[in-house]
């Protein structure tokens, strides 16, 4: 019995609007701390690999097809790579792309008070995905390197394919965010003629 207690406290509507604002609260949390840190050297050079292998996305960078010899990992310091990158924009970029996360984290928080509002940033959270998660296919980084290992290739993911593979949570919260605040703008729409029309409008008796 107290199990199935614990199973309808799960299923009841209070436990679906905390997940949802759960799931609105993460997926902020996500685009604005990693949106953030586009702006520091380390994470604009983290993402070199995929940008420069992107079709839609190299353009930005002067020269995408040399990244290789001016690749720099986690918490090093090469003062000439990193001059390369400035000369290459791609602290540019990624400053550009942090803002655009930024306010995709932004908006998707907003939704905790404005629907509409919240919308937006939830159809946005939903689309980037689709760019990250192309990057398994356009990225040589993304699998492991043939280095001697029998393991390498596909399916076997480097760091890099398995930071990008959890893209696929963040679509999937991101489309529940969008489905329930759809049936919140629908269940408005219904209720606001009831609610604002005047005595005898909208087919509504007049009280006698």
């Amino acid at each position: 019995m107290q199990f199935d207690q614990i199973l309808r406290l799960a299923a009841s509507g209070n436990s679906n609007r905390i997940g949802i604002a759960g799931m609105k609260i993460a997926i902020a949390i996500i685009f604005l701390w990693i949106g953030a840190l586009k702006f520091v050297p380390y994470e604009a050079d983290s993402i070199t690999p995929f940008v420069a292998n992107s079709p839609v996305m190299s353009f930005f960078y002067k020269d995408p097809a040399a990244y290789k010899p001016h690749f720099t990992h986690e918490g090093e310091l090469n003062v000439a790579k990193r001059e390369w990158q400035v000369q290459n924009r791609t602290y540019s970029f990624s400053r550009g792309l942090g803002t655009v996360e930024l306010i995709i984290g932004f908006l998707t928080l907003a939704g905790l008070v404005s629907a509409r509002v919240g919308l937006v940033g939830a159809i946005l959270a939903f689309c980037t995905p689709f760019v990250t998660l192309s990057f398994l296919v356009t990225t040589p980084e993304a699998w492991v390197p043939a280095l001697g290992d029998a393991q390498h290739g596909f399916p076997y993911l480097s760091d890099a394919g398995r930071l990008v593979l959890k893209d696929v949570a963040l679509l999937a919260g991101a489309w529940l965010v969008i489905a329930d605040t759809a049936r919140v703008l629908l269940a408005r729409r219904a209720a606001a003629p009831a609610s604002f029309a005047p005595e005898g409008y909208w087919g509504a008796p007049r009280a006698r």
